[in-house]
């Protein structure tokens, strides 16, 4: 999944205006420019379009953390390593630790995308990936829950 749009989708969900998601960058010390955030918002075949990188987006799920758990023993998450991929599981993993989700919060949020998943699934999610239950999550999965997300934070919308 293409990380503009998981990013463009977390800030539709929770209603976040370009102030609120520079704040949102400010909680992990990061300075983003408006110019890169309004590109980053673009459509692909929009001018002006730029790709979000993984450490982007990996900024903005931890300033989220750190916005709504707090920092944990006083300090920022760890910067993600370069050369890094934020992968699909990692982004889920954020989410569900910033908007401080148990299983059944999550399960809640899948059902609302029409999307059912079971529990040992889900877990399975979570797990190392060198564990012998990790399962990968893919692009719909992660699409199904963003979706079960803004239905959730926006009702109306």
């Amino acid at each position: 999944m293409l990380l503009n749009d998981v990013f463009r989708r977390v800030r539709f969900a929770l209603s976040l205006d370009n102030t609120a998601t520079i704040n949102v960058f400010k909680q992990v010390d990061y300075a983003l420019e408006e110019d890169y955030l309004t590109a980053m918002m673009k459509r692909e075949d929009e001018e002006g379009f730029l790709p979000c990188r993984d450490k982007i987006l990996c900024f903005f799920l931890d300033g989220l953390i750190v916005k709504h758990r707090g920092k944990q023993n006083g300090q920022l998450p760890p910067p993600l390593p370069a050369g890094e991929r934020l992968s699909n599981n990692d982004i889920l993993r954020k989410l569900k630790i910033a908007m401080n989700f148990q299983q059944e919060d999550m399960l809640e949020v899948l059902a609302l995308a029409d999307f059912s998943i079971g529990k040992s699934e889900l877990s399975a999610l979570f797990r190392k990936p060198d564990h012998r239950s990790y399962r990968v999550c893919g692009d719909q999965l992660l699409r199904n829950f963003l979706q079960g997300m803004v239905k959730k934070y926006r009702p109306n919308s």
